[in-house]
C-alpha cells in the first residue's frame, strides 16, 4: 500500500526566516531595490509582531471626492472627518477605536496622533448608523488623505499607510472607479495582497440599478485583470446608508478573525519574493541593470516613515509587466549540475602553460641530466661541467625549502610558512594570458550554463575576481613545489666509485709505461713485461681504463636520460597538481561558492513564495 505524504503550509515564521536568507544569498548579485525591499519587509514583520495582535489597522483608501470621509463617519458612528465634494478635505489620517486599550504602541507606529475612541453605546442608534457595542471590538478605522490629491505630502501619506496597515478598503465611486490613478498605482502592484483587500462602489444612490450592476460587472473585470479575482466588492451610498451593512458585516468579521496582520505580512512577503525571483530571472535586463533598477521600492528602510512607494510603480508592478499575473508567478530556475572536477581539467592545463610548467619540467630533466654527468662523468673532464650552471638554479628552483612544515607532496607553502621569493620563470607572454584569460571565461561560461543572467554575472566575476593575484598565485605555487629533483640516485655513487678505479687503473697503466720510458731512457736493463696476447699489460691498464671510463660514462648518459624523463614526469604531475590547487582556490572555489549560492536562493525563495512542502 503506497502511502502518501501530506503536504504542509509553510508557516509566515518560516516564510520570513526564508525571505530574509535569501535577501541575504541575493546582496550584491540582484537589484539592489528588491533586496532593500526583502530585507525591509522581514524588518517591518518584526515591529508588527511584537504589536498588538487583537487590533486590526482598516485604512479606507480612495480619491477626491469618492465619499471616503462619509462613510468613515458612517461606520464610526461620529463626525470626525470633514466631508468635501472637489477638493481634498483630509490632510493627515486619523483613527477611530473601538476597544481601543493596548493599540496606542500600533497607532505610534503608524504615526496615527488623531484617535478618537469611539464609544459603542453612544453609536447604537439608526441614525449614526455605527456598529453595536461589543460588535468590533479591536477595530482601528483609518481615515487616509486622498491618494489623488493635489499635495504632495498627502499622497506620500497615502502610500506610508498602505503599506503598513493591516486591511485595506479601498473607497471607489462610479466616476473615476476605472482612473488608471487607483489600478495602475495601487490595486495592480497589490494583486498578491487579495485576502488583505476590499473594493468598495460608492455613491451607487447616483444611479440606477441597471447601471448600478453594470459598473459593478465592469469593476469586476478590471479588478481581474489587476490580479485581484475573488477580492470583495460591495455596493454602497455612504449617503442613503444601502449596502453598509454588507460592508460592517464584511469587516466585523475580518476583525474578529483577528488575523488580517499575519495575511497582509504573508502578503508582503509573497510580494518581496516576486520581486527577488523577476529581479534573479533577469527579466527586463537591459545593458546589464535589472529593470527594478531606479524604482523607489521600500527605498527608506524599514521604518514606518521610509514610504515603500507601492503607488509610485515599484517592482510589484515590474512583475506584473513581467508577465507574472497574467501567465502565473515568475519561476526561479532550477539551478544546474554542474561537476568543477570536470572543469579543472582545460584549466589546469592552461594556467600550467602560463605558469612556466613546461620550462620547469624541461629545467627537471636537463638539471638531473647534469647533475649526473657531474657525478658519474670521467673524472679528468667532469669539472667542465660544473663550470655549467645548473637548470633549475638558474629559474631560481630547487634551492632549500623554508623551514616551515610542508603540506601534501607537491602542494604550495601553507600561510605562515615564510616568504617565498619569485622564480626566475620567464613571464607571462601575452599570447599565454590570453590562453590563460579565456580558459578562465570559458570555466565560468560553462559553470553558469543555465543559470539566469545576473547569477551567471555573478558567477563569472567570482571567476575573474583574483584574476590580478593569480599570477604571483600560479608562480608561488612553482616555486613552492618539491619537484624531486634535489635526491641523488644510489646509482650514481656506485658509478662515480667505478670511475674513479677504472682511472686508477689507466693511471698505473700511465705510470707503469712512463717508468718503461725512463728505464730505456736511462739505458737500464729492461724488467720482465707481463703481456695478454702481444699486448703488454701497461699498455692494456691505461687503454682499457681509458676506454671503460668512456664506456661507463656513455651508459651513465643513457642511464641519466631516462632518469631525467621519469623526475619530469613526476614533477610534471606535481606541479600540475600545485597549479590545479591555485586554478581551484582562485578560480573553481569562487564559482563553485556562487553556484552554492544560487542552489541555496533557489530553495529558500520557493520557501518565501509559500510553496508547500
Amino acid at each position: 500500500m503506497k502511502l502518501l505524504r501530506r503536504r504542509t503550509t509553510v508557516s509566515l515564521d518560516d516564510r520570513l526566516d526564508a525571505l530574509a536568507e535569501a535577501a541575504d544569498l541575493a546582496d550584491g548579485r540582484l537589484a539592489p531595490v528588491a533586496v532593500a525591499g526583502a530585507r525591509s519587509v522581514v524588518a517591518r514583520a518584526g515591529v508588527r509582531r511584537s504589536l498588538s495582535v487583537d487590533h486590526t489597522a482598516v485604512a479606507l483608501a480612495g480619491a477626491t471626492g469618492s465619499g471616503k470621509s462619509s462613510l468613515f463617519n458612517l461606520l464610526s458612528g461620529t463626525t470626525l472627518a470633514t466631508v468635501g465634494v472637489t477638493r481634498p478635505t483630509t490632510s493627515a489620517a486619523q483613527a477611530a477605536l473601538w476597544e481601543g486599550t493596548g493599540a496606542g504602541p500600533l497607532l505610534d507606529w503608524l504615526e496615527i496622533s488623531r484617535r478618537h475612541e469611539v464609544d459603542a453605546g453612544a453609536s447604537d442608534d439608526a441614525v449614526t448608523g455605527g456598529w453595536a457595542s461589543g460588535e468590533v471590538p479591536g477595530l482601528v478605522l483609518l481615515d487616509l488623505p486622498d491618494h489623488d490629491s493635489i499635495e504632495a505630502a498627502h499622497r506620500l501619506e497615502v502610500d506610508r499607510l498602505v503599506e503598513l496597515v493591516d486591511l485595506l478598503v479601498w473607497v471607489l465611486d462610479p466616476q473615476k472607479y476605472a482612473d488608471a490613478a487607483v489600478h495602475d498605482r495601487y490595486l495592480r502592484p497589490l494583486s498578491r495582497h487579495r485576502d488583505v483587500t476590499v473594493v468598495v462602489l460608492n455613491q451607487i444612490d447616483r444611479l440606477s440599478p441597471a447601471a448600478v450592476e453594470r459598473c459593478l460587472a465592469d469593476l469586476r473585470r478590471l479588478l481581474d485583470e489587476d490580479g485581484l479575482a475573488g477580492v470583495p466588492l460591495v455596493a454602497v451610498s455612504a449617503r442613503t446608508g444601502e449596502g453598509v451593512d454588507e460592508l460592517r458585516s464584511l469587516l466585523a468579521s475580518r476583525v474578529a478573525n483577528r488575523r488580517s496582520w499575519a495575511a497582509r505580512l504573508a502578503a508582503d512577503v509573497g510580494t518581496a519574493s516576486d520581486a527577488l525571483a523577476l529581479a534573479s530571472s533577469g527579466a527586463g535586463l537591459h545593458d546589464g541593470e535589472s529593470i527594478m533598477a531606479g524604482t523607489d521600492l521600500y527605498a527608506g528602510g524599514p521604518g514606518p516613515g521610509s514610504g515603500s512607494g507601492l503607488g509610485g510603480g515599484p517592482a510589484f508592478g515590474a512583475v506584473r509587466d513581467a508577465g507574472a499575473s497574467a501567465t502565473g508567478p515568475i519561476e526561479v530556475a532550477a539551478p544546474p549540475e554542474v561537476s568543477l572536477d570536470g572543469l579543472a581539467g582545460p584549466l589546469t592545463g592552461a594556467l600550467s602553460e602560463a605558469a612556466g610548467v613546461p620550462v620547469v619540467v624541461a629545467a627537471v630533466a636537463k638539471s638531473h641530466r647534469h647533475r649526473s654527468v657531474a657525478a658519474t662523468g670521467w673524472p679528468p673532464t667532469r669539472w667542465i661541467r660544473r663550470l655549467r650552471p645548473d637548470p633549475l638554479r638558474r629559474l631560481r628552483l630547487g634551492l632549500p625549502a623554508p623551514s616551515a612544515t610542508r603540506g601534501a607532496a607537491g602542494s604550495a607553502t601553507p600561510e605562515g610558512a615564510g616568504p617565498v621569493g619569485r622564480t626566475s620563470i620567464p613571464a607571462t607572454s601575452a599570447v599565454q594570458r590570453s590562453r590563460m584569460d579565456t580558459a578562465v571565461r570559458e570555466t565560468a561560461g560553462t559553470a553558469s550554463e543555465g543559470l539566469p543572467e545576473p547569477w551567471a554575472a555573478a558567477v563569472r566575476q567570482a571567476a575573474r575576481a583574483r584574476a590580478d593575484e593569480l599570477e604571483d598565485g600560479l608562480d608561488r605555487a612553482v616555486a613552492t613545489t618539491s619537484l624531486g629533483a634535489s635526491g641523488r640516485p644510489a646509482w650514481w655513487r656506485a658509478a662515480g666509485l667505478a670511475q674513479w678505479l677504472v682511472l686508477l687503473v689507466a693511471l698505473s697503466g700511465a705510470l707503469w709505461l712512463l717508468g718503461l720510458i725512463a728505464m730505456d731512457y736511462l739505458r737500464l736493463p729492461r724488467p720482465y713485461m707481463p703481456t695478454v696476447g702481444e699486448l703488454p699489460w701497461p699498455t692494456l691498464l691505461l687503454l682499457g681504463g681509458v676506454l671503460l671510463g668512456l664506456v661507463i660514462a656513455l651508459l651513465c648518459r643513457v642511464a641519466a636520460w631516462l632518469g631525467g624523463r621519469r623526475r619530469a614526469r613526476r614533477a610534471s604531475r606535481a606541479l600540475r597538481a600545485s597549479v590545479g590547487q591555485v586554478a581551484r582556490e582562485f578560480v573553481l572555489d569562487p564559482v563553485g561558492e556562487e553556484l552554492t549560492r544560487y542552489r541555496r536562493f533557489a530553495e529558500v525563495i520557493a520557501v518565501a513564495r509559500g510553496a508547500s512542502r
